[in-house]
């Protein structure tokens, strides 16, 4: 619970902070840490080839659907983050959960899940906007 917790204030903090950063492209910003954070798994698993080979597969995955986040819509990279939160969980169950940190699937996946949402009211804001206009 605890874990949950840190990490949906990360996740509200990540969302204040890069809102106060109003001259910098939220999209390239959100998709930037898409991409790395499926690259974490990678360096957890280092030390265990097959964990290794299914992590370098996954990290590419979350870079290809950050990049077509970044190019087409707020929506791919929600959808990226929200999947990252699946992988998240469901991790411990085809790979060794000693390779990462405890508790880190928790945290990880309720901070991606808070930015999922966020990337979703943003883009319905953005829509509501370009309808007005």
């Amino acid at each position: 619970m605890v874990a949950t917790i840190i990490g949906v204030s990360s996740g509200l903090l990540i969302i204040l902070l890069i809102g106060l950063l109003k001259q910098l492209d939220k999209k390239i910003i959100y998709g930037l840490a898409l991409a790395g954070i499926g690259f974490l798994y990678v360096g957890f698993a280092w030390t265990n080839l097959q964990a290794l080979i299914v992590n370098c597969a996954q990290a590419i995955l979350f870079l290809f659907l950050a990049y077509y986040g970044i190019k087409k819509s707020l929506v791919l990279l929600a959808a990226g983050y929200l999947l990252h939160g699946c992988w998240d969980i469901a991790y411990h169950y085809f790979q060794n959960p000693g390779l990462i940190p405890p508790h880190y699937g928790l945290f990880c996946s309720s901070l991606d899940f808070s930015i999922a949402v966020y990337l979703l009211i943003l883009n319905k804001r953005n829509l509501k906007m370009k309808a007005h206009n």
